[in-house]
């Protein structure tokens, strides 16, 4: 039936006008502006879903072991509430890519690790992609592979940082030291292509490290992509931008 006023609207979700929907892990270290947990970081409306028990811990350290049924579960929630695309707040939930886009039917991004064999293409011959990690020692083959990462990818972690990793893994704080936890950053960055200069740009995996990449960037004159890259990549698929038909001058 055709309305006579040309203008029919449609249903079948309970939410609209924001086709992202982001898995998070259960967490209360801060959010700042450009984590990927912070609202405000995207120009763009999303659906966020927190998947209980899936705390940094079980999924950096543990390997996310026995939480991809949460993660299942969590997925298809935000797609019966209108995601059209899922996301997750964890490059090392790379793990769960093919389990996770198999039970939702919709494109499914897992990890920004996902964005190194295209960044790989667009260097010139000679340079490679560096990947820095918030857990070099946990960031396995396993990991690399389920993302399409060559194993002998040049990794550096923040381990061995003040700030960052004992914030977010190892004690999961209620207070970050920014300062401190940028210097982190760039520390790892500036040992990754220190011991491999022949790294041309430099893929961030943890989504918590946004807010730091404009500064490493300007430390080691490298290009960097991270979350924020690959999300606002993804969701340009989702939502194309309507050009203005104009007339050839």
């Amino acid at each position: 039936m055709t309305s006579p006023f040309g203008r029919v609207a449609r249903g079948g979700k309970s939410i609209y006008g924001a086709p992202l929907g982001i898995l998070m892990l259960e967490a209360r270290f801060p959010r700042i502006p450009g984590d990927m947990g912070n609202g405000e970081t995207w120009p763009f409306p999303v659906l966020f879903r927190v998947v209980r028990g899936a705390t940094p811990e079980r999924v950096v350290l543990q390997g996310a072991r026995g939480l991809l049924p949460d993660f299942i579960a969590a997925a298809q929630e935000l797609v019966a509430l209108g995601a059209e695309a899922i996301t997750t707040n964890c490059g090392f939930l790379s793990l769960f890519q093919r389990e996770l886009a198999e039970a939702v039917g919709v494109p499914v991004a897992t990890s920004s690790l996902m964005q190194v064999p295209w960044v790989q293409a667009m260097l010139p011959p000679g340079q490679r992609v560096g990947i820095v990690t918030v857990s070099r020692s946990s960031l396995t083959a396993a990991h690399l592979a389920a993302a399409g990462v060559p194993a002998d990818t040049p990794v550096a972690g923040t381990e061995g940082g003040r700030e960052f990793f004992r914030v977010l893994i190892a004690a999961e704080k209620d207070d970050l030291d920014i300062g401190l936890a940028e210097q982190d950053i760039l520390e790892a960055g500036r040992a990754l292509v220190g011991a491999h200069p022949e790294v041309g740009a430099i893929v961030l995996e943890c989504t918590n490290m946004p807010p730091y990449a404009a500064a490493l960037r300007e430390a080691v004159g490298r290009p960097v992509y991270d979350i924020y890259s690959m999300v606002s990549w993804f969701q340009a698929g989702l939502r194309p931008r309507r050009f203005n038909s104009l007339n050839p001058l």
